[in-house]
């Protein structure tokens, strides 16, 4: 059997589920697994699969894990293959989905991989897991897969990799030894008023000023309490309150994203914006103290440095000098490495770029990357198919036979 990957891509670019719903996009992945003759189980951690190939009788264990939740995002695209998908998030209102990460990049590439490494069995001996991980975006799909018993029931890993596709040039690799991606955490905090009529604010205490006034405080963390060297980030992605124009409501919530290189800046920022929200309830006179709640948390994601600086040796050989960049450290983050961390296993975790190189030097010579090329998360992001699929597909392969025997 060979796949045809382009085929597939699009039909997961079309199909997308929001996080822990993806049914369809597993029973994608196993009619592939079963055509390729490899063993897997469904049903890890509610929809992850995992999937196992053996060659010869010893070796080392190496997992490849790939992604394949999509977001709550409107696509702009314009692709012929665009999504028109609707989902229900888990608040229960009807939302938009598109494969505004790429997930639907790396679950192509990882079957085209497996597809590689079934073929080339006669070259290489030892076990390979693949993981297909449900819920990335809620920072929660891994631990599922864990809590489940994913590390029990199947072979522990020797060695961790993953990849992601991001907005560098196709063709591009970007992998660093150490700290690759930030640690994160993700906050709910509700604001406690005193709700009445819009035309007696002085009988309220309004939390919609309040919110206001702590979402303008918060961004001086970062600005004036973080030295410039180092790395934070504060964002309130949400802010909720009100039903009508002439009703001061009793409550306001906002959602906030915190990222941080480890644990040390963490506790730091977490006390900052524990301060702020408390100082500008009692500012507001709140007869009522703010709630703060961690709704996830996720470590940092760090490259073990003797894999990885034999892996980018591995990959300069396969792809030519130059092709892989250090990329430096991103600010998002990922639930990858809660397999490298529970099984005590090294992790290599890799960007590859997708977008049309002569695109993104345009944008590099007029200044307007920022503008002109679609980040993650964007309506507007979906890489290039070719050549990210074969470098998507030829990375792992790669990665995987460098750590095999």
């Amino acid at each position: 059997m060979t796949i045809d990957l382009d085929a597939l891509y699009i039909d997961l670019h079309k199909h997308p589920e929001l996080s822990f719903q993806e049914t369809r996009t597993a029973g994608v992945i196993a009619q592939h697994l079963t055509a390729l003759g490899i063993e897997f189980e469904e049903g890890i951690g509610r929809t992850g699969i995992a999937a196992v190939m053996r060659s010869g009788t010893d070796g080392p264990v190496v997992w490849l894990r790939a992604d394949m939740d999509a977001l709550p995002v409107e696509e702009r695209t314009g692709f012929e293959y665009a999504s028109t998908a609707r989902g229900t998030d888990p608040s229960g209102i009807e939302v938009p989905v598109m494969h505004a990460c790429g997930h639907d990049m790396h679950v192509t590439a990882l079957l085209g991989a497996l597809e590689k490494l079934v073929n080339t069995k006669d070259e290489w001996s030892g076990t390979v897991v693949a993981v297909f991980q449900p819920a990335e975006e809620y920072g929660a799909g891994s631990q599922a897969m864990i809590a489940d018993g994913v590390l029990d029931r199947f072979p522990k890993p020797d060695i961790v990799l993953g990849q992601h596709v991001t907005p560098l040039p196709a063709g591009t690799i970007g992998v660093r030894s150490g700290t690759q991606m930030a640690a994160s955490d993700g906050l709910t905090v509700k604001l406690f008023g005193r709700g009445g009529h819009g035309s007696r604010p002085h009988s309220t205490i309004d939390p919609i000023v309040m919110a206001a006034a702590t979402v303008m405080r918060l961004q001086t963390i970062v600005s004036r309490e973080i030295d410039p060297r180092d790395v934070a980030v504060v964002t309130v992605g949400s802010i909720h309150a009100g039903l009508k124009n002439n009703i001061i409501p009793a409550e306001a919530t906002l959602e906030l994203s915190l990222r941080y290189p480890d644990d040390e800046a963490r506790a730091s920022v977490m006390e900052k914006v524990e301060r702020v929200v408390r100082a500008e309830a009692q500012a507001s006179g709140a007869e009522e103290q703010p709630t703060i709640t961690v709704d996830h948390s996720l470590p940092p994601t760090i490259n073990d440095a003797a894999a990885t600086t034999k892996l980018t040796a591995a990959f300069d050989r396969a792809f030519g000098e130059g092709t892989v960049i250090d990329p430096g450290m991103f600010t998002g983050s990922e639930d990858v490495s809660w397999f490298a961390r529970d099984s005590g296993a090294p992790l290599i975790f890799w960007f590859w770029g997708g977008v049309d190189p002569a695109v993104y030097a345009a944008a590099d010579a007029a200044g307007t990357i920022a503008r002109d090329i679609p980040t993650n998360h964007s309506p507007f992001f979906a890489p290039i198919m070719h050549p990210t699929i074969e470098v998507g597909v030829d990375a792992l392969v790669v990665a995987a036979r460098e750590f095999l025997g």
